[in-house]
């Protein structure tokens, strides 16, 4: 990672390191994330749901839904003690919480052994990662945030999103074997090992994650006592604008949901593709986006950080049918170049610019609460696309034109948001959402 012409407080290796443990982490929690992604895709329909008949994909695909239930109410929980004890304790709660709900999955009976109380536990599983996840981000990306320069905010805030990206390319390897696996090996204990190999990455990336301090951000309004009992109330009271366009915004998070979990679903029903060929276009689409985000966050830092979250928006829209579209083509050179143009160099300009973007609309007392309400808030959207669109004919034949439709729109309603919203790039740590904080304090009267 470049920390050259750093700007502001922070210097040396301190950025580096926050955006090194947030990488990790974010690396961690998202390959939990996403092997439940590909399994609800392509392993619980016929382990958990086999008795649902023609609905257990969508079915099966609600359950990848159910986390985004559980984000809103981590948010808030989170959020609350993120700004009241620090943003590092909270990092490690969420990550000992999603490595355990993940190693627990993978000890779930089937259905065929307590029938459908199993997919009962399995959502359970589901919404611990849900509130896990509600944490992770909006911590992680306020940490490296904090900790980093003033003129490169975005770019070391982009290495959290790209954690995300080496969990899913990690995810995605992992799950590739298992199903080439003969089916009563794969559907027995073999789709069980995924789950069961978080407990060793969590391990790892919490020797890495304990030894990060707290941001001098968070530190010094302790010490100016600042600390306000109850962020989610200043939050809403002061900050309800900005809550909202971050939700609005947060809807470009589905391209990421249709493009990782519906698309290779729609690959394998509609277009006949091997499914481990569509994982391979997941690998590949993530693998670029490793070298494109933090060029975008970059870019970001120059230029700003409205326009490239507006390109990404934009992008996506226009170049996921032609994605969709490929899949029914026969074509795998066509479908793995598209991969990496809808996701490296389309998506991967909003995701990596939206922690700084996100993060720089909120003030120090309440920016953990902001980031991960208004994101989570934002996530549902992303969540409950693929059943969604599963649901109004994405996987039947010609589903593509559903799915572009549905895509364009959301990535409309980001796109126009982002354009409401003031550009911060240029704007020193210290002084975020400062502005908000002093209209909505009380005037004073002046004494004699």
């Amino acid at each position: 990672m470049d920390a050259s012409a750093p700007a502001g407080p922070a210097t040396g290796k301190t950025p580096r390191k926050a955006a090194t443990a947030s990488f990790m982490g974010s690396a961690v929690e998202y390959y939990d994330f996403f092997i439940f992604g590909s399994a609800a895709a392509l392993i619980f329909p016929r382990v958990f749901f086999p008795d649902a008949d023609a609905q257990a994909s969508v079915m099966s695909l609600a359950t990848f839904g159910f986390a985004y239930i559980a984000r809103p109410v981590g948010a808030v929980i989170l959020g609350h003690f993120g700004d009241r004890v620090g943003r590092q304790k909270v990092l490690m709660f969420t990550l000992l919480l999603m490595g355990g709900s993940t190693f627990l999955i993978g000890c779930l009976p089937d259905f065929s052994t307590i029938g459908w109380w199993a997919p009962v536990l399995l959502v359970l599983c589901r919404l611990m990662q849900g509130l896990s996840a509600a944490g992770e981000q909006a911590g992680a990306s306020s940490m490296t945030l904090e900790h980093a320069p003033d003129n490169r905010r975005s770019f070391f805030t982009s290495w959290t999103l790209t954690g995300t990206q080496g969990g899913q390319i990690l995810a995605a390897l992992v799950f590739i074997p298992v199903v080439a696996l003969p089916d009563d090996i794969k559907y027995g204990i073999g789709w069980r090992i995924p789950f069961w190999l978080s407990a060793v990455v969590v391990l790892v990336t919490y020797f890495i994650r304990r030894s990060l301090h707290e941001t001098p951000t968070f530190t010094e309004a302790k010490e100016r006592n600042e600390i306000v009992k109850l962020p989610v109330g200043v939050l809403l009271k002061d900050h309800w604008r900005d809550v909202l366009r971050v939700i609005c915004c947060a809807f470009i998070a589905a391209v990421s949901t249709v493009y990782g979990t519906l698309a290779i679903k729609y690959g394998t029903e509609v277009g006949n593709v091997n499914a481990d060929i569509t994982l391979w276009l997941v690998v590949a689409g993530n693998v670029f986006a490793l070298f494109t985000q933090p060029l975008f966050g970059r870019l970001a830092d120059r230029i700003g950080r409205r326009p490239v979250f507006i390109y990404g928006a934009v992008s996506s829209a226009a170049i996921m049918p032609f994605y969709l579209l490929s899949m029914e083509s026969g074509n795998t050179l066509l479908q793995f170049a598209l991969s990496v143009a809808v996701f490296s160099f389309g998506y991967a300009a909003a995701n990596a610019v939206w922690p700084s973007f996100y993060g720089e609309m909120f003030s120090a007392k309440v920016r953990f609460s902001g980031l991960a309400i208004g994101t989570q808030l934002g996530f549902l959207m992303a969540g409950f696309a693929p059943s969604i669109v599963a649901a109004i004919g994405g996987l039947e034949p010609g589903g593509w034109a559903v799915t572009s439709i549905f895509t364009g729109v959301i990535c409309a309603i980001a796109a126009v948001s982002a354009l409401t919203a003031r550009e911060t790039a240029h704007v020193p740590t210290a002084e975020l959402g400062l502005d908000l904080d002093r209209a909505a304090a009380p005037v004073r009267p002046a004494t004699a």
